[in-house]
């Protein structure tokens, strides 16, 4: 006679059990550490933030180091003046514009077109310089990318950050390397009064980076696809915010 324990139904039985109860603790254990996980995801955005406008703890020319985590708020106060959120003809301040998802406001923009998309504007100050850092959000090879780019009442880049999901290591992954983003500082995305963002391309024919005003910087080896994007996010997202720095210049 077979045990009990012998039968497939007791197996199954005990496997459900088991993940119901595995389950469970995975889930409490979720939930104690959401309030850790919100903060940290806090704290990440204002490190890039800072880090486009050049706050940061780089010391070795390749490094790519923050504001550590138990600083970077002290820093954010700092160094960010103001907090803006862009609404149609409406800007208002508002000391939470960093957290706004730009994946879901965006989303809601192809859904409803007449919903006016949020947009979180941070007006930064670093000797003595007044910078605009804007957020934005494309898409590279395999999955999303994102950054900021912190220009100043000219239009000229300061800095940016940029970073990505799941491009490939070694090649598209290198958007968020320092030899990358160093190449933006000094670009002008306006010829004249036309916006016209930066291109990450192929042949640039200035491997240095020292021409300025071509609106051009070197594409990563291997990579085309995620540099074509970084290249579509910038003018996209840019050109939303370029009608309303315009309009702040005039006012100071």
């Amino acid at each position: 006679m077979a045990k009990r324990t012998d039968k497939n139904s007791y197996t199954i039985i005990f496997a459900i059990i088991m993940v119901l109860v595995v389950g469970s603790l995975l889930a409490g254990i979720a939930q104690g550490l959401r309030p850790k996980i919100t903060e940290n995801e806090r704290f990440e955005k204002q490190q890039n933030i800072l880090y486009a406008m050049g706050v940061n703890d780089n010391a070795g020319p390749g490094d790519v180091a923050f504001v550590p985590t138990d600083k970077v708020e002290e820093s954010f106060n700092k160094y960010i003046k103001e907090q803006l959120v862009i609404q149609g003809d409406s800007v208002t301040e508002d000391s939470q514009a960093y957290l706004i998802d730009l994946k879901k406001e965006e989303s809601l923009a192809k859904e409803d077109e007449d919903y006016k998309r949020r947009l979180p504007l941070f007006v930064g100050e670093k000797d003595g310089k007044t910078m605009y850092i804007i957020p934005m959000r494309g898409k590279g090879l395999w999955d999303a990318i994102w950054g900021f780019v912190a220009v100043d009442k000219d239009f000229v880049v300061q800095g940016v950050y940029f970073d990505h999901k799941g491009e490939t290591p070694g090649l598209g992954a290198n958007i968020k390397e320092r030899y990358f983003m160093d190449d933006f500082e000094g670009e002008q995305v306006m010829d004249g009064d036309v916006f016209k963002g930066i291109d990450v391309a192929k042949g640039n024919n200035d491997p240095t980076n020292e021409r300025k005003d071509d609106q051009k910087v070197d594409a990563l080896a291997g990579a085309t696809i995620t540099g074509n994007g970084v290249t579509a996010m910038i003018k996209k997202d840019m050109a939303l915010y370029v009608p309303y720095i315009e309009k702040l210049n005039t006012q100071q």
